[in-house]
C-alpha cells in the first residue's frame, strides 16, 4: 500500500479571538459531496470553543463562521469544550467532546436534530480520583495492562500538591460512538491511558457512579487495544468514528511514539468485529501518516498528526486532523487498499 496522499492544510487560525491560538482536531460529518467541520478554536491563554465550516468536495472551502457555534456552559468545561467528534445515529447526530476546566479533562456528550443546534447532555465517562480509582482496579494490578494504566495516571499526578490532588481525575478522553446501535444500545470507545476501551449504555442517565465502579472493578474486560508497535510507545488514543465496512469497523485512531525530545503523534489504522467490536480482527504494524510536513512538525505542539473525522469520495478515504495542535490538515488514500493491506495483518489476537 502506498503512503497516504497528503492534500496539506485545508484550514488555518485567523485574528478573530476565538481562534487566534489554533484551529485544530475537527469532527467531521459528510452529506454527500458536502463535508460539515466542527473544529476546535483556541483562543490566547489556551480557552476553546467550536468552530464550524463547510467544504463542497474534500478540501474546498466555501463556508465559515465568524463565531464559534458551541462554547462552554458550565463550570466544568470552563476553561474549553475540546477536539469534538460527530456521528449520526438513526435521526440524530452525536458529538462527543472532551470539557476541560483547567485541571479535568471529560468525555461529554451533546445531541443534535440539525447540526445547528446542540443540546448538551452532560459528562458520559467516569470521574474518580486516583485513590478512588486505583482502589476500584486494585485486584487487576498483576494484569501488566491495568499496571500501565495506573502507572500513566500516577505519573501525572507527581508532583502536584496533595490539594490539587484531591481534586484531580482520572483523566477520560477521546470518546467516539459506534454510527449504529448494537442491541439496542448506543457502543463508544475511550480511552484511560495508555489504551483503548470499550463501553455501551441504552440511556446517558446509565451512566451512573455505580456504573463506572463495576466498569473498572472488571476493566480488564473492557480493553479493546493496547499499544504494541514502535510507533505506540507512549500510548494510543480513538480518532475518528468508526467506519462500517464489509471486513469490519475500520478505525482510525492516533499513536503517540516516546521519543527523547518528547512524544510524536501518527495516525494509524485497525479493524474491529462487526458483531462484537471489542474484537480486534486486523492491525497495521505501521502508521499510515506521519508528521514529515513542516506544517505538521512546527506548531504549537511540535510532531503531530492527530485524526478526528473521515470523510469518503469514490474510493477514496479523506482523514482531517489537527496538525501540530494549531492548523487542520488532510490526508487521503485508497479504502480498498487500506482494507487490503489491513486484511493481510489479521494475525492480532484479541487480548481477551
Amino acid at each position: 500500500m502506498e503512503e497516504a496522499r497528503k492534500h496539506g492544510v485545508i484550514l488555518e487560525k485567523t485574528d478573530r479571538a476565538f481562534e487566534e491560538l489554533g484551529v485544530l482536531n475537527p469532527a467531521i460529518y459528510q452529506d454527500g459531496n458536502t463535508v460539515h467541520m466542527f473544529y476546535r478554536a483556541a483562543k490566547r491563554g489556551n480557552f476553546s470553543t467550536i468552530g464550524y465550516c463547510r467544504f463542497e468536495g474534500p478540501t474546498t472551502l466555501v463556508e465559515r463562521s465568524t463565531q464559534p457555534v458551541f462554547v462552554p456552559d458550565y463550570i466544568y468545561e470552563i476553561h474549553g469544550v475540546e477536539d469534538p467528534r460527530i456521528t449520526k445515529i438513526d435521526d440524530r447526530f452525536y458529538m462527543t467532546y472532551v470539557t476541560y476546566d483547567g485541571i479535568n479533562a471529560c468525555g461529554a456528550l451533546a445531541v443534535s436534530k440539525d447540526l445547528k443546534i446542540f443540546k448538551k447532555k452532560g459528562i458520559i465517562t467516569p470521574k474518580f480520583i486516583l485513590n478512588e480509582f486505583t482502589n476500584l482496579i486494585r485486584k487487576h494490578l498483576q494484569n501488566p495492562s491495568i499496571a500501565k494504566i495506573l502507572a500513566f495516571n500516577t505519573e501525572r499526578n507527581y508532583p502536584l500538591t496533595e490539594t490539587i490532588k484531591e481534586n484531580l481525575f482520572v483523566w477520560d478522553k477521546n470518546v467516539v460512538l459506534f454510527p449504529k446501535k448494537f442491541n439496542g444500545k448506543f457502543v463508544a470507545l475511550h480511552r484511560l491511558f495508555p489504551s483503548i476501551q470499550i463501553f455501551s449504555f441504552e440511556k446517558k442517565s446509565e451512566l451512573t457512579e455505580d456504573f463506572w465502579k463495576n466498569y473498572l472493578k472488571n476493566l480488564p474486560d473492557h480493553i479493546v487495544m493496547e499499544p504494541k508497535y514502535d510507533h505506540e510507545t507512549s500510548h494510543i488514543g480513538p480518532g475518528a468514528p468508526p467506519i462500517e465496512t464489509a471486513d469490519g469497523w475500520l478505525l482510525i485512531y492516533h499513536a503517540a511514539e516516546r521519543r527523547e525530545k518528547g512524544l510524536v503523534y501518527h495516525a494509524a489504522a485497525v479493524l474491529l468485529d462487526l458483531e462484537d467490536p471489542s474484537k480486534v480482527i486486523a492491525r497495521l504494524p505501521k502508521p499510515i501518516i506521519t508528521p514529515s510536513e513542516y506544517y505538521e512538525r512546527h506548531g504549537y505542539v511540535n510532531y503531530v498528526v492527530f485524526p478526528t473525522g473521515t470523510a469518503i469520495f469514490d474510493d477514496q478515504l479523506y482523514i482531517y486532523y489537527g496538525a501540530a495542535d494549531d492548523k487542520i490538515a488532510v490526508a487521503s488514500l485508497n479504502l480498498n487498499e487500506l482494507l487490503t493491506e489491513l486484511k493481510m495483518n489479521s494475525h492480532e489476537n484479541n487480548i481477551k
